[in-house]
């Protein structure tokens, strides 16, 4: 049996939204400095004629900035569990060199690891499916959320953290909402118990394409909470352990339902809830183990040129927290392995 926590978590890594109110020590602002050494170290990779997946931190010196992101890295680790880099005008790249940018951010971060089965390590987020699931049903014909324009209800990723640089934001719409998933754990300890047994069993995920076969749900039953070597971690997705539990000919129970509905509807609930709006060259660090992002749908401009853009990493941290072998083979893949690349 699974140890289980029966006491709140406490410190930085259980807060609500409304803990935020006038309170936005959670951006980083990049400085002119930490600018000119970004520049720098793209610029060099740019003449060497080095792009993304062809060089490692070594080549990307950030002399000052550097030690600043492993501190950003430690708070995202091991402190509220998020951050928002701000400061990085995306106009004074094309996409490519941004890219570069990005990837050898990435490489101060940890292990990038692949993202979908084309074994993708530097992914892009826009409406690929042009409108077509506007009012969701995407997981049921394996299509991921990231690549339509519709509404992602609170989840959790399969990495450590997730990281999204912002370079174009929709016509309308498309915010980001970060819900922690260590208070409504706390929540769900106060006013329903019950529900922790459920939570702390597991689930078959369907894997919605990103194990080793099309078809496939998880071999483990991963808990939506995992309490392993004293740390508290989530993965949560309400419909991808409804379509687990479907093709898995597992039906949930009335408790299981009732305990994710509840999830749910806590990670929902507008206390919990920061609201980030993206701005042109914002990067976001979200830790899947104790957040829960989602997205509001949203308006493409019709220039396709002008479409929502983000590009996304998924990064293992060094040294990252330790995970239950059940819940961290989250794809098949072993622990804390990434999609496996079958095209």
């Amino acid at each position: 049996m699974p140890e289980v926590l029966r006491q709140p978590v406490t410190g930085p890594s259980a807060w609500k939204g409304t803990d935020f109110i006038n309170d936005e020590s959670w951006i980083f602002q990049l400085t002119d400095n930490d600018l000119r050494e970004l520049n720098t170290a793209t610029q060099a990779l740019k003449e060497r004629g080095l792009k993304p997946l062809e060089f490692t931190k070594a080549d990307f010196p950030l002399p000052t900035l550097g030690p600043k992101i492993e501190k950003v890295l430690h708070e995202v680790e091991y402190g509220r569990g998020f951050v928002l880099l701000r400061g990085l005008n995306v106009d004074d790249y094309d996409l490519d060199t941004l890219k570069v940018l990005y990837w050898g951010l990435g490489t101060h971060l940890g292990e990038i690891i692949s993202q979908n089965s084309q074994g993708d390590l530097l992914g892009v987020v826009t409406d690929f499916e042009n409108g077509r699931y506007a009012d969701g049903g995407y997981y049921e014909e394996n299509v991921r959320g990231h690549r339509t324009n519709a509404f992602l209800r609170p989840h959790s990723d399969s990495s450590d953290v997730v990281g999204l640089m912002c370079v174009r934001p929709a016509k309308s719409g498309g915010y980001s909402m970060v819900s922690n998933s260590m208070a409504i754990y706390n929540e769900i300890l106060a006013t329903r118990p019950e529900f922790i047994e459920p939570l702390t069993s597991g689930f078959h995920f369907d894997l919605i394409g990103k194990g080793t076969k099309a078809i496939e749900v998880s071999n483990s039953k991963i808990p939506v909470y995992s309490y392993f070597e004293g740390i508290l971690s989530c993965r949560f997705n309400k419909k991808q352990i409804e379509l687990g539990a479907d093709k898995a000919g597992i039906p949930l129970t009335q408790l299981q339902q009732d305990a994710i509905d509840y999830v749910r509807e806590l990670s929902v609930r507008e206390d919990f809830l920061l609201h980030m709006d993206f701005k042109p060259g914002d990067i976001q660090l979200l830790n899947n183990h104790c957040t829960l992002h989602a997205r509001t749908a949203y308006e493409d401009h019709d220039d396709p040129a002008k479409k929502r853009f983000l590009l996304r990493l998924w990064v293992n941290v060094p040294n990252g927290r330790p995970l239950a072998p059940e819940f961290a083979d989250r794809l098949n893949t072993g622990g804390r392995g990434g999609v496996t690349k079958r095209y």
